[in-house]
């Protein structure tokens, strides 16, 4: 069976640091990622502007997941269900009213498994050039930017503690 998760970065382009609101007026971009437990990345999204909604980009991507896949997604996804697969979302709190203790011990148990994409989103962005202004404007450059954080990242996880792990184990 394999846990997938779906969850977005937003990283900034140009900001003007004189603002009290780091994202108000900025240029973001945003990326969704689809990872499994163990930290890796397995694919990444192309980039886009920050204001597309996450639900919209998911949509566009046509994301396929293998049958009976968990897919963990947060709420910025709501609506999102591709076939063959059973989701684990959180719910929403309902306008004027209150979530029931069964529902917010649902949420706490969702946000025990999603806490590590949080974790693998900080991983990522311990390359400081996806978190800092970005200004190089060559064309598809925040990509191979992005690409190369995840990578980076994906390859530490497989030789983390002096142990080389791939595809078939530990070697």
């Amino acid at each position: 069976m394999h846990r997938l998760s779906l969850k977005l970065i937003y990283r900034k382009l140009l900001c003007c640091p004189t603002l009290r609101n780091q994202y108000q007026k900025a240029h973001t971009v945003k990326n969704n990622i689809i990872s499994e437990r163990g930290g890796k990345v397995l694919f990444l999204s192309d980039t886009y502007e920050g204001k597309k909604h996450d639900k919209k980009i998911a949509d566009e991507e046509g994301y396929r997941f293998p049958e009976g896949s968990k897919l963990w997604q947060d709420t910025g996804f709501q609506g999102f269900a591709p076939g063959g697969v059973s989701i684990k979302q959180p719910k929403k709190k309902p306008q004027k009213a209150e979530l029931t203790d069964p529902q917010k011990e649902e949420n706490r148990q969702i946000s025990k498994v999603r806490v590590e994409v949080e974790h693998q989103i900080g991983g990522i962005k311990r390359c400081q050039i996806v978190v800092q202004r970005f200004r190089n404007w060559v064309d598809h450059y925040v990509d191979d930017v992005m690409e190369t954080a995840c990578g980076l990242h994906n390859f530490r996880l497989t030789h983390r503690r002096g142990k080389i792990t791939g595809q078939f184990g530990t070697a």
